[in-house]
């Protein structure tokens, strides 16, 4: 029984290193050299930080790949509560990762237009960094889509830790919550063009729908898993 709680706290320490790397992304990666309607400022970023938008490309890489030990973690922690949820889980939450890895090779291209490629010089310099733009804008947009389906794992999850015994069960009613909470924030994007004027709301709302990550990561961090009496699957 020794081993829940080992696989509780490795689950932990994987979730603290994909969180971490989301916060550092945000402040260093290619989104923070982004600036959305302004080519020239955005130009100017990128070629005196190619370096930091790279390693932020890296850094999207290796969460992906380290998230997908998270659910294989949590698979094993939880497939004994109930093991049709578990894969279940385990589905929505691999979907999104190829997702956001494809949804890269926009940032990619964004750079190989500044490469100064021979094979561009048919191009004017405006007419690449608009080109830039667009890719770099439809790397935002397509986060959109990932996001559904980290919102969707969150459900299964949820109810796997409020059945397991192993946390408080008000851990599990927030994860479940959470689902909501990032679905609320892609299709908010999605459906209104002009989400931008009513931002400041939905991201306070959508944080407080998905603050039960945070206090499931710093529980299983912490605490790791409580050993219950007997284990019966919930079928």
């Amino acid at each position: 029984m020794n081993s829940i709680n080992k696989t509780a706290r490795i689950a932990g320490v994987l979730y603290l290193f994909i969180a971490v790397s989301g916060i550092l992304n945000a402040m260093y990666g290619p989104s923070s050299l982004t600036v959305l309607g302004d080519a020239a400022t955005t130009v100017n970023n990128i070629m005196a930080s190619e370096s930091l938008f790279r390693l932020g490309i890296v850094n999207d890489l290796i969460a992906q790949t380290v998230g997908i030990f998270l659910v294989l973690a949590l698979y094993k922690l939880l497939k004994p509560v109930n093991k049709n949820h578990a894969v279940l889980m385990v589905m929505f939450a691999l979907v999104g990762i190829p997702i956001v890895m494809l949804n890269l090779v926009s940032q990619f291209a964004a750079l190989l237009l500044l490469s100064g490629a021979d094979y561009l010089t048919v191009f004017a310099a405006d007419q690449l960094h608009i080109q830039m733009m667009f890719f770099l804008e439809l790397s935002e947009q397509g986060v959109l889509i990932p996001t559904i389906f980290w919102g969707l794992w969150l459900f299964p999850l949820g109810y796997l830790i409020y059945k397991s015994g192993y946390f408080p069960r008000i851990v599990g009613v927030y994860l479940m919550i959470g689902c909501f909470g990032y679905l609320l924030d892609s299709f908010t994007h999605l459906i209104l063009p002009k989400y931008d004027d009513y931002e400041a709301i939905f991201f306070t709302v959508s944080f407080l729908l998905t603050s039960g990550e945070i206090l499931f990561m710093g529980w299983i961090l912490v605490k790791g898993a409580k050993i219950p009496d007997t284990i019966t699957e919930d079928t």
